[in-house]
């Protein structure tokens, strides 16, 4: 019984950890998911491509601040070019967040110190809405 116990627990505890993992990877990548979704959707209520961008910014780390997602780094790249079309064109605003998730608590032999999860939105800016880059 006891040699069943010492070759079962240490599966049982590294099969623990690894869904662990997967679900941290998995609310990762959900929170910046909407993180991109809203953070695109911020940048199109703005004016000028500069307030857009910081609105963007700003509305990203909210997101994943208030989800309680800790990003060893993060990144919110806002692709303002929309703001330059004419009026009465179709715009776009394209906003990638990348948050670099840490697994280097978790001890799994091979698995690495932390996974990048990356998530790309777009929201249409009112076509008749004056705006300037």
């Amino acid at each position: 019984m006891t040699i069943e116990v010492a070759i079962i627990a240490p599966v049982l505890v590294v099969l623990l950890v690894v869904v662990i993992g997967g679900g941290r990877y998995w609310y990762a990548n959900t929170t910046v998911e909407r993180a991109s979704a809203s953070a695109a959707r911020a940048a199109t209520l703005q004016r000028t491509a500069a307030d857009a961008v910081s609105a963007a910014e700003q509305v990203a780390a909210s997101e994943t601040d208030e989800a309680g997602l800790a990003c060893r780094s993060r990144s919110v790249s806002v692709d303002t070019t929309g703001f330059t079309a004419p009026l009465g064109e179709r715009a776009t605003v394209v906003v990638t967040v990348r948050c670099a998730v840490s697994y280097a608590d978790l001890l799994v032999p091979g698995w690495p110190g932390s996974v990048t999860v990356s998530h790309t939105s777009s929201s249409v800016l009112d076509s008749y809405r004056r705006r300037s880059p």
